[in-house]
């Protein structure tokens, strides 16, 4: 058994159910990457916080729709801690609006967000996360409610569900588990 500390990388961890997470692993004794996108003083606070309590983290700025910037946040958290254990797929926006009247921008926000950004971190953390590690994705509770001005929300979080799945498929051998949990309203 490998008495290596496990690293996390937190997507979206400067504030909320992010920041909660990452400072919970830290608690479980995991390093942490807090990722943030446009917040460096709010992900430096968690960081500082982390650090208060024991443990260890750094931040690092990454707009997960960007795969070149998801690529500098893996070699970071590899220089920091020598590689990741764990990936929570956090980082996510939530713009309502009735089908007929999302403008492109809406639309194109969220599955940068929350679709696009998820497929880049799993496609790096399934090349380069250790064995037997961890991916967590973040779905919503929304993603089969149906609500009316959730329409491309839920359709990006019920797209990360599939891809779960199928990444969770893609991992065997290597003794990674891939989930997601939809939460409901924090």
């Amino acid at each position: 058994m490998s008495t290596q500390t496990k690293t996390a990388l937190v997507t979206g961890a400067s504030r909320g159910i992010g920041a909660a997470i990452a400072t919970r692993l830290a608690k479980d004794g995991l390093n942490v990457i807090v990722n943030y996108a446009g917040s460096g003083a709010a992900a430096a606070k968690v960081v500082a916080e982390i650090e208060k309590s024991g443990g260890k983290a750094v931040a690092a700025q990454a707009d997960v729709a960007d795969p070149a910037a998801v690529k500098r946040m893996f070699d970071l958290a590899e220089s920091a801690f020598g590689g990741v254990d764990v990936l929570i797929n956090n980082a996510g926006i939530m713009k309502l609006s009735a089908l007929a009247e999302a403008d492109d921008a809406l639309i194109d926000s969220q599955i940068d967000i929350n679709l696009k950004g998820s497929i880049n971190t799993m496609r790096e953390a399934a090349k380069r996360l250790r064995d037997g590690g961890r991916i967590v994705n973040l779905s919503s509770s929304v993603a089969t409610l149906k609500f009316e001005t959730y329409g491309i929300y839920a359709a990006t979080k019920g797209a990360i569900e599939v891809l779960t799945g199928i990444l969770a498929k893609e991992m065997r051998g290597r003794g990674i588990t891939v989930n997601a949990v939809a939460p409901g309203p924090t």
